[in-house]
């Protein structure tokens, strides 16, 4: 196979792997999802994620249909990537995608609450214990690492599903494994793995130093009063076991016969040393290699499997806790057509600190207690009143429910889709805009099967006139694809009559707080007109006018509004806030 069939890999790309680490290997790894084997291959990071992610799932990813679905869905991987417990698995949840069989997805979603029940199972000190052998595993990687950190999480006190994948594996052979394996290094056998050949490896890494200054070891053998010969060998015999710990037997085996002189005699015998012990050295590293090579050999195919094992562990334990910290919950599948939450939380408030208020909405069919039938709703309601939000929220429990992860909220069902079209509001409109948005939403929503649209303010992208008509024209083409959705808009009153399988919804402001902020109710209220709330904001820039003339100009503004709610709007502030400091 040649890896440019892999979508996102051109010929570039393509050269840089089959030079840094050939095809085979190449593919290999993009099909193991291996962000780091291909990144350190020299390709970019951000191009390694996505390749995965088409090559993990193509029909998933074109699920993401507009450019703002998938910045969602990446939010989101940014999200479960934060509480990944070793950066190889934030790699690996960064390939995650959404799926396109019901199966797959429900699958997925057994392996988080393992994950969940995993980590919510382990105390303080087992957690700190379990990100350290993760974190060890990052720094170090490959087969060793992966076989230490297997008999590490092995040592947790746990019984819990997540850590089968280990449980599996023979740690007590893996542990005398990960030995043999850090001792036998790449070709040369480690420091530390045989006292004795460490011995020997000093004894000839001495004999060099000496041999280096045979004129040396000389002067100090004269030095000790040795003269005759007799003495003289014998002398020699004991320096170098002094110096070297060599055996003096072995010694005097490697002394020669005969030499021109005394300088001679001792460089003559310290090469002739150093060949024996290089000769020691040579066979005790055999025997030494064959027992590490046998315990290695004992621990069996689990040597290869660790690896595999500390992965699964890795990604399952982080997107448990990722469902633990924001208590997300297991959502329902539904062969009907529809997507309705009971208590949905927006994750981006979630991250932000914000305790939202929960919400319940619903569009098409479902079993949830909320309005159920009607395949695409219209959602009105006051500005800052969390329309927008609702939508992204929505989003995100589509995207995450079709990547078999839990979502933010008490309960959910939705149906598998093969389309997801979310648009965000534009800041301003021309032609451009509005050309753009109508070839984002509407060839996706003709082509889909069954298509989810969630539009925010479509009347942004032209005039309001025209905007209502090619709104309306939106909703009743959405209903005649067989689609479900929410369109945003403060022009609910231009559409009627909507048609029979469409309902609109509000959302409501209930006025100003004593601090004078804008007081919003934002559980929608289905089948009213969320009213817009002009006199409310109005009331709060003539409370806060920063001098009279202001006031006047703010005051004049409320005439052409509703002067009376206004100034209504003001008493119950301030009667609020006369109670309040009371």
């Amino acid at each position: 196979m040649n890896v440019e069939e892999y979508w996102g890999i051109g010929p570039k790309t393509k050269t840089v792997l089959e030079e840094s680490i050939g095809t085979e290997a190449a593919i290999e790894a993009i099909e193991a999802g291996d962000v780091r084997t291909l990144v350190e291959a020299g390709v970019d990071r951000s191009r390694v994620t996505r390749v995965l992610r088409h090559a993990q799932s193509a029909d998933g990813m074109a699920l993401l249909a507009t450019r703002d679905a998938r910045l969602v869905y990446k939010d989101l991987l940014d999200s479960i990537a934060k509480l990944a417990v070793s950066e190889a698995a934030a790699d690996r949840l960064r390939t995650l995608t959404p799926l396109a069989d019901r199966s797959a997805m429900e699958a997925r979603l057994d392996a988080v609450e393992r994950g969940r029940a995993g980590w919510n199972a382990l105390d303080d000190d087992d957690r700190t214990a379990v990100l350290g052998t993760f974190e060890r595993y990052d720094d170090a990687a490959g087969r060793i690492a992966a076989v230490e950190a297997a008999v590490e999480l092995a040592e947790i006190d746990t019984e819990s599903a997540v850590f089968d994948p280990i449980a599996g594996l023979d740690t007590d052979a893996l542990a005398e494994a990960a030995v043999a394996l850090e001792a036998l290094g790449d070709d040369r056998i480690a420091r530390g793995a045989d006292d004795e050949l460490d011995r020997l490896r000093d004894a000839r890494e001495t004999l060099d130093r000496l041999s280096a200054n045979a004129e040396g070891v000389l002067e100090e053998l004269r030095s000790d009063g040795v003269d005759d010969s007799t003495a003289f060998r014998e002398g020699l015999v004991e320096y170098l076991r002094r110096e070297t710990t060599v055996d003096p037997a072995r010694v005097r085996s490697a002394m020669v016969d005969e030499a021109v002189d005394a300088t001679g005699f001792v460089t003559e015998t310290l090469r002739a040393l150093r060949s024996d012990l290089e000769a020691a050295i040579g066979e005790r590293s055999a025997a030494v290699r064959a027992d590490l090579e046998a315990a290695v050999e004992a621990a069996g195919e689990d040597v290869g499997r660790a690896e595999t094992a500390v992965t699964t562990v890795a990604r399952e334990l982080s997107v448990g806790r990722f469902a633990a910290a924001y208590d997300l919950r297991r959502p329902r599948y539904v062969d009907d057509e529809g997507l309705a939450v009971v208590g949905a939380r927006n994750l981006g408030l979630l991250d932000a600190g914000v305790d939202p208020q929960p919400i319940t909405y619903a569009v098409g069919e479902h079993g949830l207690d909320a309005p159920a039938g009607e395949r695409v709703t219209v959602l009105t309601g006051a500005n800052s009143g969390g329309k927008t939000t609702l939508l992204e929220t929505l989003c995100a429990v589509a995207v995450l429910a079709h990547m078999g992860l839990p979502v933010p909220a008490d309960a959910a069902e939705i149906s598998v889709l093969d389309r997801l079209v979310f648009h965000r509001r534009h800041a301003s409109f021309n032609a451009g805009v509005l050309e753009s948005t109508l070839q984002s939403v509407v060839p996706p929503l003709v082509s889909g099967d069954r298509t989810l649209m969630l539009v925010d303010e479509f009347e942004a992208i032209t005039e309001p006139g025209r905007a209502a008509d090619l709104l309306g024209g939106l909703v009743r083409l959405s209903i005649a694809e067989g689609a479900i959705g929410t369109f945003v808009t403060h022009l609910a009153n231009d559409l009627e009559p909507l048609p029979e399988s469409a309902r609109t919804d509000g959302i409501v402001a209930r006025g100003l707080t004593d601090d004078l902020e804008l007081e919003v109710d934002y559980q929608p209220r289905f089948g009213e007109v969320g009213r817009s709330t002009p006199e409310f904001i109005v009331s709060r820039l003539v409370a806060n006018a920063g001098d009279r003339a202001e006031e006047a100009g703010f005051r004049t503004l409320a005439a052409a509004l509703d002067t009376e709610m206004v100034q209504r709007t003001l008493s119950d502030a301030a009667w609020t806030a006369l109670d309040g400091s009371e």
